[in-house]
């Protein structure tokens, strides 16, 4: 078989990071190439290289984070109250592995939104399907939803998300349906899966904003249990930009 054929089924089985690093080696001259078990190695990693960058690829596009926000670029200090320390935690993914919450509140333009794409950027490089809504767009979804009939199938995709993130929340007021909606979120999530909300109100002010006594308990029992809270201070990073 010469090497040509061997491109081919490469590319017919979809072997894509193997064939290019098989190309790479073919064009390099003869004494520079791996031979035997070190080309079948670097073959493979290159096929696993691959496949992970093509899934974060993916992961990333169906998030549809709103903000091109990375760790590394998340500014901590104590005027900000949120230590480098807070960050690196989050930053390992385990609140995602123990189904953890983070609730991140400020004042407007202090970097929720960006911290919040920030953490659903990291939770796609680590491998976790992540989906970013405002509520706003929350909102949108159930209305269509209840519409079209698609409430359940809406419900059961996003349980399957491991890390939802939800922005702006307490910008409007919750209809019934919305209420409704995100008390079978987080109890379809709870204490398995985790939820990042933003909101300008402290969370003192959530029980309020929910406006029903039964709902706000339940939904707040659920949120708040064992959550990371992030409350960061400051004046508007816009301002300052």
């Amino acid at each position: 078989m010469n090497t040509a054929q061997t491109l081919m089924q490469m590319q017919q089985l979809k072997l894509i990071g193997m064939y290019h690093a098989y190309q790479s080696q073919l064009d390099m001259s003869a004494n520079h190439q791996l031979d035997g078990h070190e080309l079948l190695g670097h073959l493979v990693q290159s096929e696993l290289t691959h496949r992970s960058n093509e899934k974060t690829t993916m992961l990333l596009r169906t998030a549809k984070l709103r903000l091109p926000a990375g760790i590394t670029q998340i500014e901590c200090d104590t005027a900000r109250n949120l230590t480098k320390q807070q960050l690196a935690l989050m930053a390992e993914g385990n609140y995602i592995k123990q189904g953890q919450n983070i609730l991140i509140t400020g004042a407007t333009g202090c970097g929720k939104s960006f911290i919040a794409c920030a953490l659903g950027h990291q939770a796609c490089l680590q491998g976790y399907k992540t989906t970013y809504l405002n509520m706003n767009r929350l909102i949108e979804k159930i209305t269509l939803a209840k519409l079209d009939g698609s409430y359940l199938k809406m419900l059961n995709q996003m349980e399957k998300q491991q890390l939802v993130i939800l922005d702006d929340f307490g910008l409007q007021q919750l209809s019934q349906d919305v209420r409704l909606t995100l008390l079978q979120l987080l109890e379809d999530r709870y204490e398995k899966r985790s939820v990042v909300i933003t909101s300008q109100l402290p969370v003192s002010k959530w029980y309020e904003h929910i406006n029903d006594p039964t709902l706000a308990d339940a939904i707040m029992d659920r949120l708040s249990a064992n959550s990371i809270r992030i409350e960061l201070k400051g004046k508007s990073r816009r301002i300052k930009n």
